[in-house]
């Protein structure tokens, strides 16, 4: 539990690969506990609904060799693959999967109807290349991982986790999309980072300068195209360009949400230090834009790094009233109250 590997059986248990309209062989119809149309008579335990593999009539059929040029017909009340198919597409269906379930998750259900031998066993994890595990308690990202050998895109959003060690990410890795979990340090997933990584997204974590910038370089991503690092801590907007500028790749960049964007030359600044940089928190740079904003990255100390904030309380309810203290006397015996009342704001 709170593992990759736990998520990822989970994840294969409840695509049900291996059951009706999916599995291995074809499906027949059952009545009465025996199989009909294959002309084997051999009871078969009745299964909901009603329907039994083939593959284990297969077992007891005689292996001769079928005439050349000739294809075995499909027996009266053997279900044809058109049929399971439609099965699992139909969304009135009791085996159709959620309307907001993945492409990929479709592919492997159709698959397992077609060709199901290409998904016995471990032969799964050569299948996969997309791998979607949202808001399922995952903490640790384990091994298991690497038994995936063909993986392309990782999500991992919404879960617990708060280090990522590189060792256990597959090297074929092109998107990674660690949004909303609890990382705050890079230093594992930068310790040997797969190669080939397009997009990295870390939006919604607990990253904080100055020490995460230096692991954001094109010494660790080479081939980073999008990074997603919005709403975190990052607060050195110098130190951070000087970092991403290193990134030749880069193309799409999120930094809303952080500190280091309440700057006031802070998107100017961005735009003229990253020439190649297309789109800048989901807003497209035109030429314009950069025409205007030319010049600005020789002028860093028109960036400020402190701000200041003004906060005027309206009206407090709920507290002793002062003037009722002031009645008292000087050398009174009465008991003194003294009340400490704590204000924070958190920015």
């Amino acid at each position: 539990p709170g593992s990759v590997s736990a998520a990822v059986q989970e994840y294969l248990r409840h695509l049900g690969l291996q059951d009706f309209p999916c599995g291995l062989g074809s499906w027949v119809r059952v009545w009465g506990g025996t199989a009909v149309g294959h002309g084997t008579g051999l009871p078969l335990p009745r299964l909901s609904p009603r329907l039994q593999n083939k593959s284990c009539l297969n077992a007891c059929r005689s292996t001769q060799a079928e005439p050349a040029g000739l294809e075995e017909a499909v027996p009266p009340g053997e279900e044809t693959p058109e049929a399971l198919l439609e099965l699992l597409r139909d969304q009135h269906s009791p085996w159709a999967l959620p309307p907001d379930c993945s492409p990929q998750d479709r592919l492997l259900r159709e698959v397992a109807v077609l060709a199901p031998e290409l998904l016995r066993g471990s032969r799964v994890f050569q299948v996969v290349k997309s791998l979607r595990i949202l808001d399922k308690g995952v903490e640790e990202v384990d091994e298991g991982l690497l038994r995936f050998q063909h993986l392309e895109e990782l999500i991992l959003s919404a879960n617990h986790i708060s280090r990522v060690t590189s060792a256990h990410l597959p090297r074929t890795l092109k998107v990674l999309e660690l949004c909303c979990n609890a990382v705050g340090d890079l230093q594992d997933l930068c310790a040997r980072p797969p190669p080939e990584l397009q997009h990295l997204g870390l939006g919604y974590n607990r990253l904080c300068g100055p020490s995460q910038e230096k692991h954001l370089t094109v010494d660790f991503w080479p081939n980073l195209v999008s990074l997603d690092l919005s709403f975190n801590s990052l607060t050195d907007l110098l130190r951070l360009v000087s970092q991403l500028s290193t990134l030749q790749n880069l193309r799409i960049l999120v930094l809303q949400g952080n500190p280091l964007a309440l700057t006031p030359t802070y998107r100017g600044f961005l735009v003229d230090s990253l020439p190649k940089l297309s789109i800048l928190d989901d807003i497209h740079i035109w030429p314009d834009e950069r025409q205007q904003f030319h010049g600005l990255a020789r002028q860093p100390e028109l960036i400020r790094s402190e701000a200041r904030v003004v906060v005027s309380v309206g009206e407090m309810k709920g507290l002793p009233d002062p003037k009722a203290f002031q009645q008292l006397k000087v050398g009174s015996e009465g008991p003194v109250i003294t009340y400490s009342y704590c204000v924070t704001y958190e920015f």
